[in-house]
């Protein structure tokens, strides 16, 4: 199986980039808004603004201070199991999906709220998403059309064409060779 991550590892990252950008560790932004910026996530967002911090190192600074959302507390197993949890007759395609990314090479799933991520070791190749009556993959082939089983795709911008799966069966062959051609295409 592929390395499975939550959002631990998105926590673990956004405090080496906050420490990166600002040259000062969470610790020190924690202080500083515990002492000097409002109580409420608006006003610490706010603060944290006015001192430079933005993206991900002050959503993690927000988090710290007001809470967590659910979903950033919860292990990517819960995360899957909560997407799945009103359509588990369509959990067998997620996990003949993700049974598929081993065979690519080193790649990371990445479980999300609402979707997974499925990355290669320079960016993510595409998008697991699921519906009430299917599961979408999207895929980053910025060059393809769409043809055939490829349709356009609204999941992401950068995730410009899809599949969609109703079966466990529709993870085919075809979609086995899209999978490893956009895996290819940005690893």
């Amino acid at each position: 199986m592929p390395e499975v991550r939550d959002w631990t590892f998105m926590r673990d990252n956004a405090a080496r980039l906050l420490k990166q950008r600002t040259g000062h560790d969470l610790a020190h932004w924690l202080a500083r808004a515990r002492a000097e910026a409002p109580g409420d996530r608006a006003g610490v967002r706010a603060w944290l603004e006015g001192q430079g911090v933005t993206g991900y190192g002050r959503d993690l600074v927000i988090w710290e201070v007001v809470g967590y959302p659910d979903f950033l507390t919860a292990s990517a197993d819960e995360l899957v199991d909560g997407q799945y949890a009103d359509k588990p007759h369509l959990r067998p395609i997620y996990d003949a999906l993700i049974a598929t990314v081993a065979n690519l090479g080193e790649a990371v799933v990445q479980s999300r709220k609402t979707y997974v991520s499925l990355v290669a070791p320079r960016r993510t190749f595409a998008i697991v998403q699921a519906s009430k009556t299917r599961v979408e993959l999207a895929l980053r082939l910025k060059d393809r059309e769409p043809a055939g089983r490829l349709e356009r795709s609204r999941i992401h911008e950068n995730m410009p064409v899809g599949v969609k799966l109703t079966r466990v069966d529709d993870v085919d062959d075809e979609v086995l060779t899209l999978l490893r051609e956009t895996y290819e295409a940005n690893t």
